[in-house]
């Protein structure tokens, strides 16, 4: 096994985040035709290593995979460029989308497109609400449940996390209540 330099490192690697378009799982042939193959750095078994214990670690695969290539390669710092090498042509390309997206959204059409879809979203909120209303408030404590978590999000901009808090303690107390009423 020869060691590469720490610039064709990085180039097989950029050629690599180039050509993987489909995800984590596609980096297996592309490693092996480029590292394995054709460079002969690592064996084919070792790189079935490294992504096995890629998929096993937080974070992307394909980062994964091309670090402990680079560790094994050039050490720490060949780690480093392999990191530098796949990631490099993802972060051009969504740069380039990103400011696309911009002047997109600055257009007035595009403006307009979203004013309509935010009424939209209101309106799909509302058929959401009147659809659940004949479920969900069937009795007097669903509709003060209902009035409260209304009354508390609307005119107190309460957060929803003790709306909810307080919707399941009082549903608790109504069904205690209810218990202790029936004995």
């Amino acid at each position: 096994m020869n060691k590469p330099s720490l610039i064709e490192l990085y180039f097989v690697f950029l050629k690599t985040g180039i050509e993987l378009l489909g995800g984590g799982f596609v980096i297996v042939p592309l490693l092996t035709k480029n590292i394995v193959n054709k460079k002969g750095w690592i064996t084919k078994d070792d790189l079935m290593k490294y992504y096995a214990l890629s998929q096993s670690l937080p974070g992307i695969i394909a980062v994964n995979t091309a670090t402990f290539v680079g560790y094994n390669l050039r050490g720490k710092t060949g780690a480093l460029i392999s990191i530098l090498g796949i990631i490099t042509s993802p972060f051009i390309i969504i740069c380039a989308i990103a400011n696309i997206l911009n002047q997109l959204t600055n257009l007035t059409i595009i403006e307009d497109i979203f004013y309509g879809v935010g009424i939209a979203v209101i309106i799909l909120v509302y058929l959401a609400v009147k659809e659940m209303w004949e479920f969900s408030v069937i009795d007097f404590p669903s509709f003060v449940i209902f009035t409260g978590a209304f009354c508390a999000s609307f005119f107190f901009n309460i957060s929803p996390v003790w709306i909810i808090a307080g919707a399941i303690l009082y549903g608790i107390l109504i069904k205690i209540a209810g218990k202790w009423a029936g004995r």
